[in-house]
């Protein structure tokens, strides 16, 4: 997996405008300038916001990702949970768990800090 890849995309996209149009117009040609899985590339096509929180996109550029193609934060939330139902734990990253905590674990902390906000 190239986690690092994946980010560094998702990075360029959040923060270069020239980026963005690149990806809209030739995507092929943008993901080919990254060392990206076959699953990756499927991911961040789609977007499966699930499967790349899944995967150990940090948040704070998933969150970006997912409002540049207009997710709106409550179906952001519900991505990332879906991605856990479906696709298993957090795989690497910060977020990656050392054993399975449960959905309702998982929901139980993304309530808690929601509310801290």
């Amino acid at each position: 997996m190239s986690l690092y890849q994946v980010q560094k995309l998702i990075y360029q996209l959040n923060r270069d405008p020239r980026t963005r149009e690149r990806y809209a117009g030739e995507r092929e040609s943008v993901l080919a300038e990254y060392e990206l899985t076959s699953e990756e590339r499927r991911a961040l096509t789609e977007p499966d916001i699930g499967l790349l929180y899944v995967l150990g996109v940090n948040g704070q550029l998933l969150m970006h990702f997912a409002a540049l193609h207009k997710i709106e934060w409550n179906a952001y939330l519900e991505s990332m949970r879906e991605g856990l139902k479906k696709h298993g734990p957090v795989r690497e990253g910060v977020y990656a768990t050392t054993g399975y905590e449960g959905i309702e674990a998982h929901d139980a902390r993304l309530k808690r800090e929601r509310e801290k906000r």
